[in-house]
């Protein structure tokens, strides 16, 4: 009889255990239904009401007003349609579901198809160009003849230019010009130092933090599919482990190749044909020969005395005295002083230390202006130069 009790209590437990735990189970699954009931009842409410449906179904409409606006191509709107009904199956909480949003983010913010209205005239580009460049003679006449056969040829390609010349002599600030002379929007993106192949085509969607490329991530942030791009530094990309981005950049460079540019994150090809791209170079020893073929090497050589003057006097110092919170007239350099200073203090190609020395006279003349407590004008002349920015440098 005890070895009966002992094995009766034992029983007697394993039951209790097992009625516990369904109780459990039972008690969760009905809170579950009921909650999901629930749920789907607000939803049905809500929708009868015409109020705000549910986060999903926000998304998803996005999407879908986003798409109309667009010129898709055949492939991408046949990918987008496949990522939303794949989007509408899962379920916010996943993390799939962002994975996804985050893609057809990318795809339906992207300008397929949108242009921005170029202006062909030639004469208007001229006036641009001279305004804010002087000299440059070869890079204003490509860019005309550029113009002229765009108004010809509308539906002509993209070129790929690549000013060469010494630092300062203006390859950066021209690109902003010929943007505007051809009413265009402009991005401009260093490749200095860059070592990652994926910076130019982008990361594979497997790698948490993917993102595309930096072409696809300029033409989404100018939001037309015709900017002008500019490759800054282009002679400076390095190579590493990671990859040669030199070697990815010989698809975004080439007009016969960038029409169907596939990028490893979109996963879709874009059209690039319509974009001018810029780049810039110091040297052009570094850039590995396939590159260099696909691009049109215009040279930008250093400024003679007289262009410097011009220089100086048309662009540096207006633009200097604005930047010091100076009256215009405030200092007045004598056309021998702008001598004295291109050849005894800035005697490199460009005219970035033009710049910088125009600039140091500004700040004295602030600081003079601050002691006195009054405005006052300063001639600037070969005798009184030394006083404002020391002794020659080059003798």
């Amino acid at each position: 009889m005890e070895k009966v009790l002992l094995l009766l209590k034992k029983e007697l437990e394993l039951v209790e255990i097992q009625q516990k735990i369904n109780r459990q189970i039972e008690e969760k699954i009905t809170k579950q239904q009921r909650e999901f009931f629930l749920r789907e009842q607000l939803k049905a409410i809500k929708k009868e009401l015409g109020l705000e449906s549910d986060p999903k179904t926000i998304e998803i409409q996005k999407f879908l007003d986003r798409v109309k606006k667009l010129k898709l191509s055949q492939e991408a709107r046949q990918r987008i349609d496949e990522e939303i009904d794949k989007l509408g199956l899962l379920e916010p909480i996943s993390p799939e579901f962002n994975v996804s949003r985050t893609y057809l983010d990318w795809l339906t913010l992207l300008p397929w198809g949108k242009l921005s209205k170029e202006n062909y005239d030639l004469d208007r580009a001229q006036r641009i160009l001279d305004r804010d460049h002087y000299g440059l003679d070869d890079i204003k006449k490509r860019i005309i003849e550029f113009i002229a056969v765009k108004k010809i040829k509308p539906d002509s390609k993209g070129s790929i230019l690549c000013f060469v010349g010494p630092p300062g002599v203006g390859k950066t600030s021209i690109g902003r010009s010929i943007a505007q002379t051809l009413n265009r929007k402009f991005y401009r993106f260093s490749l200095g130092g860059m070592r990652d192949e994926a910076e130019i085509k982008g990361h594979r969607r497997t790698y948490i933090g993917a993102m595309p490329g930096k072409i696809i991530q300029s033409i989404k942030v100018v939001g037309t599919a015709n900017p002008v791009i500019m490759l800054d530094e282009i002679d400076k990309l390095a190579v590493s482990f990671q990859g040669d981005p030199a070697a990815a950049l010989l698809e975004v460079l080439d007009p016969e190749q960038n029409v169907d540019f596939l990028d490893h994150y979109l996963d879709v090809r874009f059209d690039l044909s319509n974009i001018l791209f810029i780049a810039t170079a110091n040297v052009l020893d570094t850039i590995p020969a396939p590159l260099l073929d696909r691009m049109e090497v215009l040279r930008l050589s250093g400024y003679i005395e007289k262009e410097k003057y011009e220089i100086a006097r048309r662009y540096l110092l207006p633009k200097q005295l604005k930047a010091h919170g100076l009256k215009p007239g405030t200092i007045k350099i004598s056309r021998s002083g702008y001598s004295v200073i291109i050849n005894d203090y800035a005697k490199e190609a460009g005219v970035r230390a033009l710049e910088k020395e125009i600039s140091n006279i500004c700040r004295k003349t602030a600081t003079q202006i601050v002691r006195q407590n009054q405005m006052v004008s300063v001639k600037i002349q070969p005798g009184n130069i030394e006083e404002y920015l020391g002794k020659p440098k080059f003798t």
